[in-house]
């Protein structure tokens, strides 16, 4: 696609984050499952639950629209995830390995908070209101399960610091 308007530039990153998104509900098992606070597992866990909504909510914005959530593959959340994964592998099981999930994971929200922000804007600009309350309500969703891992992390960085 050849983005040389907003609104190509919209459906654009709408596309980049339905792709960041599929890849994080791959990832969010994975994190939950090497989770040793039972805290983050939780948190992980509803995050999922979110992070389908947000699919389907941009599943929502894709049929308004008419056209495909598919074709473009978000080369940044790859990295990020790809990140995330290294650091669970390198670290030991326990409140050190929780506290790198912790940080990989705040990676991704912040990541994903930039997208969001960005697209709810692009919907201001086009007069798509509908779309703007619907983007709006994922951008709090990203932000609200970052203040939740900032919350644990100080348990977590607590417990990883008396492991040493």
């Amino acid at each position: 696609m050849n983005v040389n308007t907003i609104e190509k530039l919209f459906v654009d990153e709408l596309k980049d984050l339905y792709s960041a998104e599929t890849q994080i509900t791959k990832a969010l098992p994975k994190l939950a499952k090497a989770s040793n606070s039972a805290e983050l597992r939780s948190a992980f866990e509803n995050h999922l639950k979110e992070t389908r909504a947000h699919v389907e909510r941009l599943e929502q914005i894709f049929s308004i629209l008419e056209t495909s959530p598919r074709g473009k593959t978000c080369e940044g959340m790859k990295g990020l995830l790809k990140e995330g994964s290294e650091m669970v592998k390198e670290t030991e099981q326990g409140a050190v390995r929780d506290a790198a999930m912790i940080s990989a994971a705040q990676r991704v929200e912040h990541y994903e908070m930039a997208g969001y922000g960005s697209v709810r804007t692009y919907a201001q600009l086009l007069g798509r209101e509908n779309m703007v309350k619907i983007l709006e309500k994922t951008l709090e969703e990203e932000k609200s399960a970052d203040s939740k891992l900032t919350s644990i992390a100080r348990n977590v960085n607590d417990e990883a610091l008396s492991e040493a």
